[in-house]
């Protein structure tokens, strides 16, 4: 099995550090960014598979950082995460193109449930991608 590599983009920085200790100890791979500047930076240095990205963070906010990200990085896998539930946020979201969005507080089993679910929808994306260059 290949081994996930997920970032984590919030502001809070608790949140982050223990976040990433629990998915390091399930074998993930884990960047960590505490705004979207950063993440957009970190991306143009590290391999990422899926992003779990607060919407709500000062400066640069997670609409804003999905849209960069997606156009740089267009197979990145986004999942944003709130806590601060928005219909009109989850739509705009969707519409930028992540993958679905998570409620804080979210339980780590719903986490790896939805990084797994992205990674694999990654995976199938880059398949068809290279079943489409060997068909040329």
């Amino acid at each position: 099995m290949q081994r996930r590599k997920i970032m984590l983009v919030d502001d809070e920085e608790r949140l982050l550090s223990t976040t990433k200790r629990l998915f390091e100890r399930l074998n993930v791979d884990v960047a960590t960014a505490s705004n979207g500047r950063d993440a957009l930076a970190l991306l143009d240095e590290c391999e990422v598979d899926v992003v779990l990205l607060d919407v709500k963070m000062p400066g640069m906010d997670g609409l804003e950082t999905l849209s960069e990200i997606k156009k740089a990085h267009p197979l990145i896998e986004v999942v944003l995460v709130t806590g601060h539930a928005s219909y009109d946020d989850a739509v705009q979201g969707l519409k930028l193109g992540a993958m679905d969005y998570l409620l804080k507080p979210v339980c780590m089993k719903d986490m790896l449930s939805k990084v797994e679910e992205a990674f694999e929808k990654r995976q199938e994306r880059e398949k068809k991608i290279r079943s489409a260059q060997c068909g040329r």
